[in-house]
């Protein structure tokens, strides 16, 4: 299954999660290695919502039953020093640029989120330098079906 979509800039704030040992020794046995501390924001085109919106059923967030069968991983939640950090499903895939390279990654959705139609991506490189992608690129994502 592919989903496309447009590199967009989030709020900043992924790096406060993601840099966390309890998710980051999860992110391992989904990527294969440790995540770069931050996510990359894609925006999805027309044509790769309902996609998207497969992978939300999946993960929970939406009602419905997904059509596509990707192989949704969990992401356990935890508290640490009377703070919670929720839980989250991650999609393995791969993150590539038109006509330029590729990276190993995963969709990552949030248990708690605001994103309807942007996809977290994770990837154990700083996609925005490995890709390399700026704000307004489309990028193709295709996942590994299971």
């Amino acid at each position: 299954m592919r989903i496309s979509g447009t590199v967009s800039s989030g709020l900043g704030r992924a790096h406060v999660f993601m840099s966390q040992k309890h998710y980051q020794s999860q992110f391992k046995l989904v990527l294969g290695v440790g995540a770069w501390p931050g996510t990359l924001n894609v925006d999805m085109e027309e044509g790769s919502e309902e996609g998207f919106r497969n992978l939300r059923m999946m993960a929970g967030l939406e009602e419905g039953e997904g059509l596509v069968r990707v192989k949704p991983l969990r992401i356990d939640g935890f508290e640490r020093d009377g703070r919670s950090f929720g839980g989250a499903t991650a999609f393995r895939g791969r993150i590539s640029l038109e006509g330029g390279g590729s990276e190993d990654c995963a969709v990552l959705i949030p248990d708690l989120t605001r994103h309807t139609s942007t996809a977290e991506v994770i990837s154990g490189s700083f996609l925005r330098e490995s890709l390399p992608c700026s704000d307004g690129e489309v990028v193709h994502i295709d996942l590994t079906l299971s």
